[in-house]
């Protein structure tokens, strides 16, 4: 009987020992499972990736084994790759989740859907999936939108380019052999000629301006910036253009307008003087303000009128010059307004080809303007002229130009200046 109840007790406490011993081991292991909080808390990239990722230019993203986000950049939330803690872009998914399985780095490049625009714009990207580790994946991704942007603004002007000393200097060969052919013949000859000098000085238009666009672009004008007087700009426009006006009878007028404050000498000089000035290159300016006068003259029916304005006008950071030049030409469809500051476009081919134009003139006025801190705006209805505006800032602006340029006169209070006297619509002048 003893023997039975000692058998039993020690039945009894085996038992109780495996039990406890399991029950140990179920608790062990269930510590060094991961929770949900712990997944957020306990560092999982290796010791220094996350400094790396932060200096990194191209956007970032690690992926765990679950597909979820460990690590992202604030590029990559901005370009909308990563959206409530998931990668959204599903090809890039794809790729993290083959290279996990087979640990092969790979790139792509892909065309997504930019956020927030709703006109189908694309933005080109770059991305590259490569193994972190032994269970994680980076992402880097490169936004490659503005390098090919410029990509194919390079190949287009490349393209333009070529057609158009084609044309030219096609013409000159054939001419020149139209030229040989009618060597018995002096009135062919001559007639031939003069074509041939139209052709080599529309070659010589071109090469000077693709040269004024290339010096515009990559010039600062500031480096050597001084102030110019508006009025002169206006003179050296209108003399640019007076020829070609005269053989049309195009009545060129201007009108410098400046409010009234003081002279010199101390005492006040009387409102529509022209005491403007802007600050920049001279020679810049000139040439926008000149091509601008060119093509009124070049684009209005004969016995019409060109006007050139300038005043001052107030603006929350200084004072801004006005120019404008107003004219009673063809005019510019609205489709047409949003293209004509690109190169090589041309509203009218036919007519540019007659007068000469090259399609650039108003490409380097929007470079120029824009490189002294300015803007340049279009109003045009078709049939009733066009005025183009440039706004450019001031030189010495009214709180600092005593300081910055002593030799220019001192402004009195800003005063509200006229409106432009606007041109009537298309008429021939009697």
């Amino acid at each position: 009987m003893n023997a039975a109840v000692a058998a039993a007790a020690a039945i009894a406490g085996v038992l109780t020992g495996v039990i406890a011993m399991l029950a140990f081991r179920w608790s062990e292991r269930d510590q060094k499972r991961p929770t949900r909080t712990s997944l957020h808390t306990d560092p999982v990239l290796p010791p220094g990736v996350d400094t790396v990722l932060s200096v990194l230019r191209s956007s970032a993203v690690v992926l765990d084994e679950a597909d979820a986000v460990v690590k992202a950049s604030s590029a990559a939330y901005a370009l909308g790759l990563v959206r409530g803690g998931k990668l959204s872009v599903e090809p890039m998914l794809q790729m993290a989740r083959d290279t996990r399985r087979d640990g092969e780095i790979r790139q792509v490049e892909l065309d997504l859907p930019r956020r927030g625009t709703g006109r189908g714009e694309a933005l080109a990207v770059s991305a590259r999936v490569a193994p972190l580790g032994s269970r994680l994946v980076l992402l880097l991704v490169e936004d490659l939108t503005e390098a090919r942007r410029i990509e194919a603004v390079r190949r287009d002007f490349v393209a333009n380019v070529s057609h158009e000393l084609k044309t030219p200097v096609g013409a000159l060969s054939l001419l020149s052999e139209a030229v040989m052919d009618a060597s018995d013949d002096p009135e062919a000859v001559q007639r031939f000629a003069g074509r041939m000098q139209i052709e080599a000085t529309r070659l010589t238009n071109l090469v000077q301006e693709l040269i004024d666009l290339s010096r515009v672009q990559n010039d600062d004008p500031l480096e050597d910036a001084e102030p110019v007087r508006v009025d002169e700009l206006v003179a050296e426009a209108m003399d640019r253009c007076r020829h070609q006006a005269g053989t049309k009878q195009i009545t060129m007028a201007s009108n410098v307008w400046a409010p009234e404050g003081p002279d010199q000498d101390g005492g006040r000089r009387a409102g529509g003087t022209s005491d403007l000035h802007v600050w920049g290159n001279r020679g810049q300016l000139a040439a926008a303000l000149g091509n601008l006068v060119e093509n009124a003259v070049n684009y209005s029916p004969a016995r019409t009128r060109v006007g050139i304005a300038a005043r001052r006008v107030n603006a929350p950071g200084g004072d801004m010059i006005e120019l404008a030049v107003t004219d009673q030409g063809i005019g510019i469809s609205d489709k047409d307004k949003e293209r004509i500051f690109e190169r090589f476009y041309r509203v009218d081919p036919a007519r540019s080809r007659a007068t000469g134009g090259t399609g650039l003139g108003l490409a380097i006025v929007k470079h120029v303007v824009a490189s002294h801190g300015g803007e340049v705006t279009v109003w045009s209805a078709e049939g009733q002229g066009s005025t183009f505006t440039l706004r450019l800032p001031e030189a010495g602006a009214a709180r600092d130009r005593a300081q910055q340029h002593p030799d220019l006169d001192d402004e009195a209070g800003p005063t509200d200046p006229p409106p432009y006297a606007s041109l009537p619509a298309p008429e021939v002048l009697p």
